[in-house]
């Protein structure tokens, strides 16, 4: 699954670890949703798209 979230972060100037405290996940977990190593709960993927206050589909995307 493809995201925008490493692109949504920087036009916060967020860094990975700081949008991980905001998502009460690890750093780790924000990398590897990045880099497409790990796709999000459904649940996390509702928190990120409230938090960037997008839809989730503006976010993520299914196709590789």
């Amino acid at each position: 699954m493809q995201n925008r979230l490493k692109v949504l972060r920087a036009e916060r100037n967020w860094s990975q670890a700081e949008l991980a405290g905001r998502l009460d996940v690890s750093r780790q977990a924000v990398n590897a949703i990045e880099t497409g190593k790990h796709d999000p709960s459904l649940g996390l993927a509702f928190r990120i798209a409230r938090l960037f206050s997008l839809p989730i589909e503006e976010i993520f995307d299914e196709h590789d």
